[in-house]
């Protein structure tokens, strides 16, 4: 049955005013069979509603390459939360930050120096448009005003925090009403400097506002800012935060404490719970953060949300629920999906072999004058390795990576020489060559492209510039491309090789299937596939200490894990646990 919902000094749902309670669920950060479950527990919690982003990347991975099926199957979300009776937010906009991979841009974007990201780009625009044309095919009937569950879509995101081209921002939204969107328009952005100025349309968008403290002065802010009577939202109600690689503790916030600032909230207006469940950056999709130095993020986004990465109700949920039965009624909701934890014990290593040896398997060989980015050979994410003959045996005293990104290892004849991360890659460095011929090797891992401010206008993965050798620039490399989606082409009666980058292959029989967590201890860096799905990654300097492993990836019988090792830091097994750990201690 179509309705109406309309943003007047009120939100009006059919007429009547309504107070948006919702929560953030981002499905690609769940796997489908568990979809149900967060949005039940989403809606037991006294939520009417389900926000959740579209990340570009995973829809359009490669340009002209469309996919909204299984993981990234948008509309089959939406119509589950409908089904249970919850409105949607939908955030489309070609940026989503999200601390994901290039904040849901595609890599492809970089290729074209002439395009400038979130700007009235003519390159730009036209990349959206078509993009826009697949996307809202998949969502313009199941807006409110078709007789589905979406209520609102947000022109873009954060803008205020990245510029102030307000003709880039009408363009977003005439492109979105030129494919059908008919809902009302929003934006948000910070409460603070001149997010606010820069980042909104208020004639044609909502402007909400994102903040996860001092509700009373930023809701003041925002009507002052409005003007006039219209709704407050806190579109992203922060309660909690995401973790990096390197940080002492994983990040918490005190639940009592964020409980009362939801109470500030929806005694004057309406909210987004950022996030209600925070879910998994499986694969390599981590987004990354820079000021002084490149922060890329864990593979978990539990957040310290009121579901745990894993699905889990915490005390937190609790709190929150207590002070959302103030305002509405809490519903009984009966859960339908039954998730177990299991511990399959420790696995010891079946098959190894080394990354050097199956290059061949993984990769078709590119030879170039000079080094290539990722980009340059339509590669979104992974590893990239290049290899060069550097002649006989004498002196280096210059070597430097120029214009690399993120972390490079260098081998001497297939012989680990040193590690360079972020700002260490324009280094110099000098070593001895004592082979009659010596074989240089680079292996260049995409650590996440940052997903937020000024750094995202150069994300080019791999070597950039060059590399030089005693002052002079290095020519003749071979170039090996490793988005490592390929395993199942390894060869592992090819030789291991003790120091090297591997792969550590491993079986486990399974009864009964359950959520697990797979512990790496004694392990030093790399990532995990499970029955040829990447988890994620791995690195012993935390704070996540396991990686989690949905009992859907599983299944009864033999299953197959692959740990890829980039250190030459292993152990002979690995354990399987019903416990996560997401804090060194």
């Amino acid at each position: 049955m179509t309705q109406t919902f309309d943003i007047k000094d009120e939100f009006y749902l059919n007429n009547e005013p309504i107070k948006i309670i919702s929560g953030a669920i981002h499905y690609f950060r769940v796997v489908p069979e568990y979809w149900q479950d967060r949005l039940e527990k989403l809606k037991a919690l006294g939520c009417n509603t389900v926000e959740t982003y579209v990340p570009w990347n995973l829809h359009e991975p490669h340009e002209g390459e469309f996919h909204f099926e299984r993981q990234v199957n948008l509309r089959q979300f939406i119509q589950i939360a409908g089904k249970l009776g919850l409105h949607v937010i939908l955030r489309p906009a070609p940026y989503i930050c999200a601390e994901w991979e290039f904040g849901g841009l595609p890599y492809w974007l970089q290729k074209n120096p002439d395009l400038k990201i979130r700007f009235d780009n003519p390159i730009f625009m036209e990349k959206i448009e078509t993009y826009f044309q697949e996307l809202f095919k998949q969502v313009v009937d199941l807006q409110i005003t078709h007789g589905g569950p979406i209520i609102m879509m947000q022109v873009e995101n954060e803008y205020g925090s990245y510029s102030n081209d307000r003709s880039y921002l009408n363009k977003m939204a005439d492109l979105m009403e030129k494919y059908g969107v008919d809902v009302p328009l929003v934006t948000s952005d910070g409460p603070w400097g001149d997010m606010l100025e820069n980042g909104t349309i208020p004639e044609r968008a909502l402007p909400t506002i994102n903040c996860g403290s001092k509700i009373k002065q930023y809701f003041k802010r925002l009507k002052e800012f409005h003007g006039e009577k219209r709704p407050l939202m806190v579109m992203e109600f922060w309660i909690g935060w995401f973790d990096a690689w390197g940080d002492e503790a994983h990040h918490t916030m005190d639940g009592p404490t964020a409980a009362a600032e939801l109470d500030d909230i929806l005694s004057e207006g309406s909210v987004n719970i950022y996030m209600f469940h925070g879910g998994t950056n499986f694969g390599f999709m981590n987004g990354a953060n820079y000021y002084d130095r490149l922060t890329p993020d864990v593979t978990s986004y539990d957040y310290d949300a009121l579901l745990t990465e894993w699905g889990d109700i915490t005390p937190k949920y609790h709190e929150f629920q207590k002070v959302i039965a103030k305002y509405t009624d809490i519903p009984k909701v009966e859960l339908s999906t039954v998730i177990h934890k299991r511990a399959y014990g420790s696995l010891t290593v079946q098959k190894q072999t080394s990354l050097f040896e199956n290059l061949s398997n993984l990769s078709e060989t590119i030879t170039s004058n000079y080094p290539l980015t990722m980009e340059q050979i339509n590669q979104a994410t992974g590893y990239i390795y290049y290899e060069s003959h550097i002649g006989p045996a004498r002196e280096i005293e210059d070597y430097r990576l120029i214009g690399a990104n993120d972390r490079a290892l260098t081998f001497i004849n297939d012989e680990w020489l040193c590690t360079q991360y972020d700002l260490e890659l324009n280094d110099k460095r000098s070593f001895e060559l004592t082979a009659v011929e010596n074989k240089l090797g680079i292996l260049v891992e995409n650590m996440g492209r940052v997903n937020y401010s000024v750094k995202m206008n150069h994300q080019q993965k791999g070597i950039q510039d060059g590399v030089i050798i005693n002052g002079a620039f290095q020519s003749d490399w071979k170039i090996s491309s490793l988005p490592m989606d390929n395993l199942d082409q390894l060869d592992f009666s090819k030789a291991w090789h003790a120091g090297q980058p591997g792969f550590y292959q491993f079986d486990v029989e399974i009864d009964e299937v359950g959520d697990t967590f797979i512990d790496l201890t004694g392990w030093g860096k790399g990532f995990v596939t499970v029955n040829g799905v990447n988890i994620g990654r791995f690195w012993e300097i935390g704070p996540q200490q396991r990686l989690y492993i949905p009992g859907p990836l599983l299944k009864t019988g033999q299953n197959e894990i692959i740990v890829f090792e980039s250190e030459g830091k292993i152990a002979n097994y690995i354990t399987l646990t019903d416990t996560p750990k997401l804090d060194k201690d």
